[in-house]
């Protein structure tokens, strides 16, 4: 009849999710400990991959002034209180102001790498659990398929071929878990990747920008002069656009 619910063979009950989690076998805990993985590195990232935490308008806003002004000592401390990956860049280009502009960039650089290498942590198992959880769903499949197998072998088709049949959907469900595992964090694995390069790129651009101010300044050490004020609000309006990208 046109509206009719479909029903379920005599002696039939649904199954649940727990049901077909049991029916996978034991291959379905090694995916579940992959979920498991890949959500806490999810999570992690997407707190420690906040543009906040790597990068603030606040703290560039408080670091140009004792920039321009050449108070190093003061732009150290300031570092030191900001708890991100800029304020680290800088600092170590800061410690190295005494010995000229090139021992600057170069320390720029190095603690730039590194902060890079931070910002790609858990990363590559993110990677890795986004490939192993469809081969292990595969791996699961191709077991149930050959106890399948052996039960055609013993019985013959003709013997139960229902049970045969549910044999190897019993032996499909590894695959449809390992994919509903992959797909999901292989996804995120790219996101997270490319967003890394683009935090990284912000940071060389704002440490980049400040090399250049030294540069342009003559690199005078402390006893240079202080630069403009219209020159500092159009470097600050740089540092300010470059921060609060989204």
């Amino acid at each position: 009849m046109p509206g009719a619910q479909p029903t379920l063979p005599a002696g039939t009950e649904p199954f649940s999710l727990i049901d077909f989690y049991i029916k996978g076998g034991p291959t379905m805990h090694f995916i579940l400990l992959c979920s498991i993985l890949a959500l806490a590195i999810i999570l992690e990232r997407s707190v420690n991959l906040r543009k906040g935490k790597i990068i603030s308008a606040a703290f560039i806003e408080e670091i140009k002034k004792y920039w321009y002004r050449r108070e190093i000592d003061r732009a150290i401390q300031a570092c030191r209180e900001h708890d991100l990956s800029l304020s680290k860049v800088l600092r170590a280009g800061l410690l190295r102001f005494d010995h000229g502009i090139d021992a600057v960039e170069k320390a720029i650089e190095g603690a730039g790498q590194h902060e890079a290498a931070v910002l790609r942590r858990n990363l590559m198992l993110l990677g890795f659990l986004a490939n192993i959880a469809p081969m292990l769903g595969l791996f699961g499949t191709v077991l149930g398929l050959t106890r399948s197998f052996d039960v055609i072998a013993s019985y013959g088709m003709a013997g139960n071929p229902g049970a045969v049949a549910a044999g190897v959907a019993e032996a499909l469900i590894t695959t449809v878990f390992g994919l509903m595992v992959g797909i999901p964090t292989l996804a995120a694995y790219y996101y997270f990747k490319r967003k890394v390069e683009v935090r990284v790129l912000e940071m060389e651009e704002v440490s980049l920008a400040l090399i250049e101010d030294l540069a342009y300044e003559g690199y005078g050490a402390q006893a240079s002069p202080a630069p403009s004020q219209v020159k500092e609000q159009e470097l600050g309006a740089r540092f300010r656009e470059r921060a609060l990208k989204p």
